[in-house]
């Protein structure tokens, strides 16, 4: 080893010793139009083997700079490689296109599984919101996938906004967003395509829902509708409804407990104990 290489070494591990993960940023999953499509590592001080996928999205738009590692400590405690995946925005892409990228980071990480010590076909996946919406639509569109979900807050039914009968697939109420579902915009089509629970069926992996019930952007009758059409399909589910939280709030990476112990009841095996 040169002494370079030590000294990199010696700085490196010190600089470990103070934390409980180590990041590995900007790891390259898949080009796009010349640009780089990049995911962060993050693993544990103790891994257990097993992969947890964060989608890095709200509004259907990304940003590097929004992962911060000490946020995912509830995580990290239990052992989970932390994949943060950092898929293309819009309004330059669609949600169609976007989900594409997630679904990349997906085969990404599993050919690298040996890579990063994990089991291929022991999968969480997890995000906020749009996160969410994209974690929803590789669990029930891409068979075997992930084995399970646990997020917050998510768009799952684009034709049924809020109320039987209300579009938001880029109009009415979710007009703001137009850009994103591109020039079918509007159309039932895409409405259905882009809504998960459109895709639910009995091979759809346990999920975890965890919504505000004084959600101002997504309508908590979204994640309702999704857990009553999980439940028809047969697949295992919960459903935590917080009260007076609005869409996030300051101390949610405190309720990452909650998808702590979803993945290890269904990625571990390890139920959680009752007190």
């Amino acid at each position: 080893m040169k002494c370079t290489e030590l000294v990199l070494g010696l700085f490196c591990a010190a600089m470990l010793a103070g934390q409980d993960f180590k990041r590995t940023e900007d790891v390259v999953y898949g080009r796009k139009f010349g640009t780089a499509l990049t995911m962060d590592v993050i693993e544990a001080a103790k891994p257990n083997g097993i992969g947890v996928i964060f989608v890095v999205s709200g509004g259907w738009r990304s940003n590097h700079a929004s992962i911060v590692p000490k946020n995912f400590g509830k995580l990290l405690e239990r052992g989970y490689t932390v994949f943060a995946v950092v898929p293309s925005s819009q309004p330059r892409f669609t949600i169609s296109e976007i989900s594409d990228d997630v679904k990349l980071a997906l085969s990404f990480i599993k050919s690298g599984a040996e890579r990063w010590k994990i089991d291929p076909q022991k999968l969480g996946i997890s995000g906020f919101s749009a996160g969410c919406h994209l974690s929803l639509m590789v669990a029930t569109q891409s068979k075997d996938a992930v084995q399970a979900v646990a997020c917050f807050f998510p768009p799952t039914d684009f034709l049924n906004w809020g109320k039987v009968g209300v579009n938001g697939a880029g109009v009415g109420p979710v007009a703001g967003y137009r850009d994103a579902f591109g020039a079918k915009a509007g159309t039932e089509e895409l409405a259905k395509q882009l809504s998960p629970i459109y895709h639910v069926s009995e091979k759809t992996p346990p999920t975890l829902l965890i919504h505000g019930d004084a959600d101002r952007t997504v309508p908590l009758q979204q994640s309702e509708s999704y857990i009553a059409k999980l439940k028809e399909a047969g697949v295992r589910n919960s459903f935590v409804v917080l009260p007076g939280k609005d869409h996030g709030w300051p101390t949610i990476y405190e309720d990452f407990t909650l998808l702590a112990d979803w993945f290890d009841e269904y990625l571990r095996g390890v139920a959680k104990v009752a007190n």
